[in-house]
């Protein structure tokens, strides 16, 4: 309760100062290549439910909905690769966070379609927690296409989790860590 509590407070204190980075983002997006500014993606969150995730475009229009892994780097525009090194791309899912959809800190959603990554966290209860916006396996630079690996990580942070521990994984995502999850 007290994180749910953290989490809320956090991002509404967070939002004003997002929304004219959005704004300037979006334009951005729009101005570097055609197609929407933001997009939407289908992602499994606590309990197994599908959830809703907006995030900014940092792919071009028509890339497949596949896991950032499994694209190649070609897809990333040329604001987008911008956007991802700085983590704004991040920015849109402070609203998953006020909805009680994600949590600043947890194991990262991932697409209904990775049903490797699914079943392996589900055997280790990682489900039991909200998705976060970063966390402990994308600091570590652990991304989906080792699904084993990072239900391992997962689950130690579901295990271990504690509000400090959370404060300190949100420090070091803003201060550049990790590399998780990124297309190669």
């Amino acid at each position: 309760m007290m994180k749910r509590i953290v989490d809320f407070l956090l991002a509404a204190a967070l939002l004003p100062f997002a929304i004219p980075v959005l704004a300037l983002a979006a334009l951005a997006v729009r101005i570097d290549s055609p197609g929407p500014a933001f997009f939407r993606q289908q992602r499994v969150g606590r309990g197994g439910r599908v959830f809703t995730l907006v995030k900014i475009r940092t792919m071009a229009s028509g890339t497949p909905n596949v896991a950032s892994h499994e694209v190649g780097t070609s897809y990333v525009t040329k604001v987008g690769a911008f956007l991802r090194r700085s983590k704004i791309d991040e920015l849109p899912q402070i609203a998953a966070v006020l909805a009680g959809d994600m949590s600043f800190v947890g194991p990262r959603p991932c697409l209904p379609s990775q049903t490797d990554l699914i079943r392996e966290r589900e055997a280790r209860g990682v489900y039991t927690v909200l998705p976060g916006i970063t966390g402990p396996a994308q600091i570590a630079g652990v991304d989906m296409s080792t699904p084993v690996k990072l239900a391992e990580i997962d689950a130690l942070y579901v295990q271990e989790r504690t509000l400090l521990g959370d404060l300190q994984l949100i420090v070091r995502t803003a201060l550049g860590g990790g590399a998780g999850d990124a297309a190669r």
